[in-house]
């Protein structure tokens, strides 16, 4: 496992994960783009303006699923991970 992450791109990607989720999910959509769309006959600026829109709601799509980690950063109230599973109520409150 350690040589996997001795990798430059891997490395990377765990240093920038939006950013790479990003990268990763235009990627997939811009694909189910093309695949399903190739025999439409569009013209050259309508694919422009098809993959730019794919890229933007991609990005958007990060951005809001990206809401959910700063929430659970910043809820004093949720459940603490110790040793792979949730803290119960009663070890918080008694701490």
């Amino acid at each position: 496992m350690n040589a996997l992450i001795a990798l430059p791109p891997v490395r990377w990607v765990l240093k920038h994960p939006r950013l790479s989720a990003w990268i990763f999910l235009s990627v997939g959509m811009i694909t189910l783009l093309f695949i399903e769309a190739r025999d439409v006959g569009l013209l050259p600026g309508q694919w422009f303006a098809l993959v730019a829109a794919c890229i933007l709601v991609a990005g958007i799509c990060i951005w809001i699923v990206s809401w959910e980690d700063s929430d659970e950063e910043d809820d004093p109230a949720a459940p603490k991970l110790v040793g792979g599973a949730p803290e119960s109520a009663d070890k918080r409150t008694s701490s």
